[in-house]
């Protein structure tokens, strides 16, 4: 952690126990730097900080001030799910989301894209550039099942920052974090079995447990504290759950994050019932925490913890590159990458594994965090100011989606093709319910917040007002 950072934590620490309050003028550069002993620099960089997260404003010629507090909109409440396990539907609604070319003209404010235009990038281009033009075919062979081994070891030696101490060999290397979630629910799941979720969940995960013809158990989710720990006991003391799918760091598509308390109460409740854990970690760098929060993985004793994640939030989609740790179902989870894709693609192995060995990992995470900290925050305002009263609105951990909870007489699915016409794309609630519950939720990308989102996401707010205003005006008789 850099001296700029220990002092922003301080300062965030006190602006949040009320020390210094909105409109409060804080210390000087100078006034801090000799208090602290600390350089001006590591003061401006840890003002710059707050900055970004929207704490602190600076007054031309005035100095810094606590950021004045907004009245924004109530989180959802956790959602009533079916006492029972289901078959998964909604495969049109994800289908018609995904299976579109990026366009220039169509503000996409559903898909799960990171923002891949920041500069930070630019080292990666220029490895995989470097990859391409070696000459000893290297990348253009087949690659073992595990993948490449320098790729393996950058990744453990990542995983120390959220508290586990992998082998390389402990990893696979797959094509996408998808594909590791798909690997994990048949390396763990025969078809018929029973996958416990969090609800809402990753309309992926869903759409896996549909192909392999399992079922799913949905368990409701709170925006705050997350999945319910006393609905999933009561779930595992009912039904023959197989594994418990969870994405419990930076949550998708609610945001948020399992206290540690509760991803050990988690864990307890899974030795308990002996299940497997699928723990999707593909957010848990973007937390705008700091260090970012433990995966379950990491105080997994006895291997039933399979961890998936992947470089497509924090890097990149398009580089297809994802990893499982599947622990005590390695040989079988192993058996269905090779039944699946075989072995994964290898120059974007290795120039990812470049990028990270030559130091630009970390610098890169730093500026996503903050930008997507600072833009969720322009975001929560915009739908303050542009949504009815009553819409509700999830405050992510991390990441860069947002939940919005509209009145119940919403129909996002008929509110999106109204939208499509504009040129303007969201994703529905439905497509994050294995029943096609949500129907008045929508998810927003808020990534990159320029003019044109901006405009986007006001007419979008506008249109669920119109929507709103419609489905209250009476009747006319016959």
């Amino acid at each position: 952690m850099h001296r700029y950072e220990r002092l922003a934590d301080h300062l965030r620490e006190r602006i949040q126990k009320g020390y210094y309050r909105p409109a409060d003028r804080l210390p000087s550069v100078r006034a801090l730097a000799q208090a602290h002993g600390v350089s001006l620099s590591t003061v401006q960089h840890a003002y710059h900080q707050l900055e970004d997260a929207q704490l602190i404003e600076a007054r031309p010629k005035s100095g810094y001030f606590v950021s004045p507090q907004r009245e924004r909109p109530l989180p959802p409440p956790a959602g009533r799910t079916a006492q029972r396990p289901v078959e998964v539907s909604q495969w049109e609604q994800v289908r018609e989301g995904t299976c579109v070319l990026p366009d220039a003209s169509m503000d996409n404010l559903g898909r799960g894209m990171p923002d891949i235009d920041a500069p930070t990038l630019k080292p990666l281009l220029r490895a995989l550039s470097r990859v391409i033009r070696r000459q000893d075919l290297i990348g253009l062979n087949y690659d073992t099942l595990h993948g490449r081994p320098e790729l393996r070891e950058q990744i453990a030696r990542l995983a120390v920052g959220h508290g586990c101490r992998l082998h390389p060999d402990d990893i696979v290397v797959t094509t996408g974090c998808h594909e590791a979630i798909s690997i994990a629910m048949r390396a763990v799941c025969e078809p018929g079995g029973i996958i416990a979720v969090d609800s809402p969940s990753f309309y992926g995960a869903l759409q896996s447990i549909r192909a392999y013809g399992m079922k799913a158990m949905e368990i409701p989710t709170d925006p705050e504290t997350g999945i319910s720990l006393e609905a999933l006991e009561l779930a595992l003391e009912q039904w023959p759950i197989r594994a418990i799918q969870v994405t419990p760091t930076c949550n998708n598509p609610l945001g948020y994050t399992l206290s540690l308390e509760r991803k050990r109460a988690l864990y307890a409740l899974a030795q308990r019932f002996d299940v497997a854990i699928i723990e999707d970690d593909v957010y848990g760098d973007l937390s705008y925490a700091f260090p970012r929060p433990a995966t379950i993985k990491s105080f997994d004793e006895d291997g039933r913890v399979l961890l998936c994640s992947s470089f497509s939030k924090t890097l990149a989609p398009g580089l297809r590159l994802g990893w499982i740790v599947p622990g005590r179902y390695h040989e079988r989870a192993l058996h269905m990458k090779y039944v699946g894709t075989g072995a994964t693609a290898t120059h974007g192995q290795m120039a990812v594994a470049e990028f990270i060995r030559e130091g630009h990992h970390d610098p890169h995470l730093r500026r996503m965090r903050a930008q997507y900290q600072r833009n969720r925050n322009l975001m929560l305002d915009l739908i303050a100011d542009a949504f009815p009263a009553s819409t509700r609105v999830s405050y992510p951990a991390g990441g860069f989606m947002l939940w919005l909870q509209c009145e119940g007489g919403i129909d996002t699915v008929a509110l999106n093709e109204r939208l499509m016409a504009e040129d303007i794309r969201i994703a529905p609630g439905v497509m994050f319910s294995a029943t096609g519950k949500y129907r008045h939720c929508l998810r927003l990308n808020h990534a990159v917040f320029d003019t044109a989102t901006a405009r986007a996401v006001a007419r979008v707010g506008e249109m669920v007002g119109q929507q709103a205003s419609e489905g209250c005006r009476p009747r006319r008789l016959a």
